[in-house]
């Protein structure tokens, strides 16, 4: 390997990675990315070692709203891509800027550790088939994902059946002639509900709380695609919103739902009505939260109970960074506490990339994200006046990027942001970045 110590060490090669090392590279600064897997895509590609996919999923948002900007999905793709189409998006974004060969594939990043004080550089100790090896970097920047480690939680009791979280899940035919129960109602949930009603003997959904229900199609167009082209007050947007999802997907309630204890857009809503579908016609009781296991039985909260051969907890995903100190993160609560999600308040030569949600947001979203913070960087070097006036506020107090938005107070939404705010604020900076370098 050539010198690295002007250079970042990237870590991963899904979507954010590879819009930071096509931004890294255009922008001129020096990187060397790592990825686990044979080749480029993150959880997209199904057979990654890290991949939580499962064989029937796509998108829940639409091509037009979910890709980059300068790198259209090809005509052909239908509106929801698949997995299979969204690995071969990135293989050819890939192919497109040149980005394979700045990659070390079958490499796993084993620890990374600060040289002393901010800016003396970074020791990144990797793995691959000729052994482990070691280097000196400039700084890390962390695109690994946030949808690889399991939240998986612990029941009360023994569950004698078949216990898995939705990770292990692959195949529609995991569920032939069992009785499942499917722990979790967000997107993966029911998505994977709707697979086993077609294939397991019975098929129950345990709910903890209830969710507002988004149809994938308003008036022919997908629903992502309407509005948005007038900036409305919040209150009067949940009204607009909310009326138009009851003449599209009815009350959940009637079929069984439990009412939300939230106001709509306090958390990510479920773009499925054919779990609805499915359960005014009977293929899917909903349940209550569960007590605990006994057996093959499953009591509920509620007081019910009934027997299951499988249990399938689609309970969402933790942040994981196994590679790094999470003190070195400033770590507050469920997630990092970074400067829009990305940039270290302390530090100029450590950034995780990705670690933003945010209804709407895209991987043009993220494609912002990784365009500002080259562009910091490249300013910080070059002296540039708008990097000192950036690093000046991130290194002071600051909230999330949520609009006023009160987000439920679950891990999964710890870095959750308001799109129009965060999207308001990454490309102010980048616009202030832009006019002083013409």
């Amino acid at each position: 390997m050539t010198d690295t110590r002007a250079a970042f060490a990237l870590i991963g090669a899904g979507p954010m990675g590879l819009a930071m090392a096509k931004v890294l590279k255009e922008q001129g600064i020096a990187f060397q990315g790592f990825e686990l897997h044979s080749d480029v895509g993150g959880l997209w590609d199904i057979d990654g070692p890290k991949s939580t996919m499962y064989e029937t999923a796509h998108l829940i948002s639409s091509k037009k709203m979910t890709e980059f900007t300068d790198f259209p999905m090809e005509e052909k793709v239908a509106e929801y891509p698949s997995h299979r189409d969204l690995k071969g998006y990135f293989h050819d974004f890939a192919e497109r800027y040149g980005l394979r060969e700045h990659y070390r594939f079958n490499a796993e990043v084993l620890h990374t550790e600060p040289l002393g004080s901010p800016g003396d550089g970074w020791r990144v100790t990797w793995r691959d088939a000729d052994g482990e090896h070691n280097a000196e970097f400039a700084g890390v920047m962390i695109a690994n994902g946030t949808l690889s480690e399991p939240n998986m939680p612990e029941f009360p009791g023994q569950f004698d059946g078949e216990l898995i979280h939705s990770s292990a899940y692959r195949y529609p035919s995991q569920f032939d002639g069992k009785r499942v129960l499917i722990v979790g109602a967000g997107n993966s949930g029911c998505d994977i509900a709707v697979d086993a009603i077609h294939h397991a003997k019975r098929c129950d959904l345990s709910m903890r709380r209830g969710y507002y229900f988004v149809p994938k199609y308003v008036f022919g167009k997908p629903a992502d695609t309407m509005g948005g082209m007038i900036q409305l007050p919040m209150w009067i947007k949940r009204r607009i919103d909310g009326l138009i999802l009851r003449w599209f997907v009815g009350d959940p309630q009637k079929y069984g739902f439990p009412k939300p204890d939230y106001q709509l857009y306090e958390s990510h809503p479920v773009v499925n009505s054919l779990v609805l579908y499915h359960a005014g016609h009977g293929d899917l009781r909903i349940r209550a939260d569960i007590e605990r296991f006994e057996g093959s039985t499953v009591h509920f909260r509620d007081g019910s109970s009934d027997d299951y051969d499988m249990v399938l907890a689609a309970t969402g995903y933790r942040l994981h960074y196994p590679f790094i100190d999470q003190d070195l993160l400033n770590w507050q609560g469920d997630a990092p506490h970074l400067y829009l999600n990305a940039i270290h308040p302390g530090r100029d030569d450590l950034f995780i990339l990705g670690m933003v949600e945010a209804s709407g947001l895209g991987w043009q979203g993220r494609h912002e994200q990784a365009e500002m913070v080259a562009r910091y960087i490249k300013g910080l070097r070059g002296g540039c006046p708008v990097a000192k006036e950036l690093k000046a506020e991130k290194s002071a107090e600051f909230d999330r990027a949520t609009g006023g938005m009160n987000y439920l107070e679950l891990a999964r939404m710890a870095y959750y942001v308001d799109k129009a705010t965060y999207r308001k604020a990454v490309t102010g900076w980048i616009d202030k970045f832009r006019k002083a370098a013409a």
